[in-house]
């Protein structure tokens, strides 16, 4: 069980030992992508990257030839990448760090403790990811309501039927004023009962639109 913890690189590494630090971090890499995607919604040009990001770093990290300052440097590069481009959550942020991380391990010639660190670390993300939770059952809701109904009022029993709790976080006029969009926040009881929370919506705003939507939802994607 020790030997996960010696290295494969002495002094000066060989062709041999420098392709097998980089099979190690294709696996770590495998094993980050598939963590990333469980039970979320990543675009493939994300899988590719947290699939070459520890083959890269790796490949970096033996170039500086051991000297330490300069790796940990040059791999910050990398991570500060992530922050210049669009904004992710907090998973997708984790991702690249443990991606990045398993190239250190890998570049330092810890093949097996980085595929033993990785795999610890994607089973507890994917654990964590699938413990439900009550941000799994806040929406956004958007109803467009005529402007002969009193929106502050018209759906309180809906609410209370329906969701644990809701607020009223947007309310703007649309269709030159004959229309009110309010934009609420709720926690549904039971997502299950979607459809019949929007065909009862429907009943009291004369048909108009109704759209529930995931708060994490976004126009951008990583």
């Amino acid at each position: 069980m020790s030997n996960i913890f010696a290295s494969i690189i002495g002094s000066s590494f060989t062709l041999s030992s420098f392709l097998i630090c980089l099979a190690a971090a294709f696996a770590c890499g495998i094993i980050v992508c598939a963590a990333a995607s469980f039970k979320g919604n990543t675009t493939k040009s994300y899988r590719t990257s947290l699939l070459l990001i520890p083959m890269i770093v790796t490949t970096v990290i033996l170039m500086v030839n051991g000297n330490i300052g300069t790796g940990i440097a040059v791999a910050g590069t990398f991570s500060l990448v992530k922050f210049r481009s669009i904004p992710g959550d907090a998973k997708q942020i984790a991702s690249i760090f443990l991606a990045v991380a398993a190239g250190l391990a890998c570049a330092c010639g810890y093949v097996a403790l980085a595929v033993l660190f990785t795999l610890i670390v994607s089973a507890v993300m994917c654990a964590v990811a699938g413990i439900p939770m009550a941000e799994d059952r806040r929406m956004g809701l958007r109803i467009a309501v005529p402007e002969s109904v009193d929106y502050t009022c018209a759906f309180d029993d809906l609410f209370e039927k329906y969701t644990n709790k809701h607020s009223l976080s947007k309310v703007k006029t649309t269709n030159m004023g004959s229309l009110y969009r309010a934009d609420y926040t709720v926690e549904l009881k039971d997502k299950a009962q979607m459809r019949e929370f929007m065909d009862e919506i429907r009943a009291r705003n004369g048909n108009l639109e109704v759209m529930i939507r995931s708060l994490t939802e976004s126009g951008d994607e990583l």
